[in-house]
């Protein structure tokens, strides 16, 4: 069998290593256009922070481990441009130009995502950056170690920038934020994002809100970023407004797109042709609440597609779980964790969502060291489901997020996940679990 991949990042090399291992005589073969793969994405604001840490630090495995130990016919430096799906061909370019065309028996699209930045004018002028892929985190460290760079423009405050300012600030940068939106954070219950707000604004960052990004422009050795309201002098502008699914090969192709433009896939990741599976940022999943389609790119659900992908092809049938959209970040000492619906998105989806915001503490009482832990519980009226979870404190949030996860893939009702026998020991938590608690105060609203 002739196995290609188009990318070699998460999935894609998942999905390679994983196929040429269940079975050896397959023929395995990554096209991907960049010169990395296989690195820890997640890791480059972190990188970014340490100016004495190289960036390759974050390379996972290199391409010539995949190539002489794995027998991956990796390809580096190889841009596919269209997909024959009656041919069974893949076609495009090498880096230098020169054309080349594979064929296929079976095809895994793994392209990723890319960032959003806007159309406007200066967006391709020098010190105008995005954060997604390791070239990005080269460029931007570079830049940071060849230019006296004083001041960062943010624009956004999602996940990325909020990481970024982090690292920013650990360089001793100045950093300004700017977003066209009204609310900081508008996914999050307003009690918790006021926090983090504050988290931020006390390690002296400047917040813009409501103000859309018109164009950057050159003045003498600075960028200047004009917007509906102030515009803001910096030596960096940072664009980290999310990112949007590499869907346009496979649309191109005549392969169904949905939720968000990504590529549509059912639970064995087969995309509307059967020869041709998707995984990873570029495609669509099931959420586990709703049972609907969602788009939610994040690390492991993007190593697991792959790896079910080369379950299937070696004849180990594999039905991708459901996803809850568990994520956590760090912003500066606030550890941010969140899963399932909020209540906004439980009522968009038909429930009747109820709702409490409680504040405990994330040691037991008189142990030392103890920090306010804030949780927000959502619940359905109608059927007493839980149905999505916030936390936000300085410990104690990042794996307990873990637990309601777990409750929301089983399908437990709060009255349920409130008598979960959950681990108590003073310097971990008080005896009622915080969660414990926001489930009891919840039950009273349900």
């Amino acid at each position: 069998m002739r196995f290609i991949i188009i990318g070699g990042d998460a999935a894609g090399m998942s999905a390679a290593s994983r196929a040429k291992r269940r079975n050896p005589d397959m023929e395995v073969t990554v096209l991907e256009k960049t010169l990395d793969v296989s690195y820890s994405a997640c890791g480059m604001p972190y990188n970014i922070a340490d100016r004495n840490r190289p960036i390759d630090d974050l390379v996972v495995r290199r391409a010539e481990v995949f190539r002489e130990k794995q027998g991956i016919h990796l390809l580096t430096g190889h841009t596919v441009e269209s997909i024959d799906i009656e041919g069974k061909t893949v076609n495009g370019t090498l880096n230098q130009g020169k054309p080349f065309s594979f064929p296929y028996d079976r095809l895994l699209i793994a392209t990723g995502a890319t960032p959003v930045i806007p159309d406007i004018p200066g967006k391709d002028l020098d010190g105008v950056m995005v954060l997604k892929n390791l070239d990005h985190g080269r460029r931007i460290k570079s830049y940071l170690e060849s230019h006296s760079v004083q001041k960062v423009a943010v624009v956004g405050m999602g996940y990325i920038a909020l990481e970024m300012c982090e690292a920013f600030r650990a360089r001793s940068i100045d950093v300004e934020m700017i977003k066209p939106g009204p609310v900081f954070l508008p996914w999050m219950d307003s009690e918790l994002s006021d926090i983090i707000r504050r988290e931020v604004e006390f390690h002296g960052i400047q917040l813009h809100l409501g103000h859309g990004v018109i164009g950057l422009e050159k003045k003498a050795d600075r960028l200047r970023l004009v917007s509906g309201g102030p515009s803001i002098d910096a030596d960096m502008v940072l664009f980290a407004m999310g990112i949007t699914p590499n869907s346009e090969l496979a649309e191109a192709a005549g392969l169904e797109t949905g939720f968000m433009n990504a590529v549509s896939v059912d639970r064995y990741s087969r995309t509307s042709d059967d020869a041709v599976f998707a995984a990873g940022d570029c495609a669509d999943a099931y959420h586990a609440v709703t049972g609907e389609k969602t788009w939610i790119p994040l690390a492991l659900r993007a190593n697991r597609a792959g790896w079910a992908v080369a379950d299937n092809l070696s004849g180990n049938q594999t039905s991708l779980e459901a996803i809850c959209g568990t994520a956590v970040f760090k912003v500066f000492d606030l550890q941010v964790a969140r899963t399932g619906l909020n209540e906004r998105e439980a009522a968009e989806n038909g429930f009747s969502p109820a709702a409490v915001t409680i504040t405990t503490r994330s040691r037991a009482h008189g142990h030392p060291g103890a920090n306010p832990i804030r949780v927000h519980m959502v619940g359905d009226r109608k059927t007493g489901r839980l149905l999505g979870v916030q936390m936000v404190g300085r410990e104690g949030a990042a794996h307990r997020i873990n637990a309601a996860a777990v409750a929301l893939h089983t399908r437990m009702t709060v009255q349920e996940f409130s008598r979960m026998d959950l681990a108590y020991a003073p310097p971990f938590g008080p005896v009622w679990d915080p969660l414990l608690t926001a489930s009891h105060q919840l039950l009273k609203r349900l």
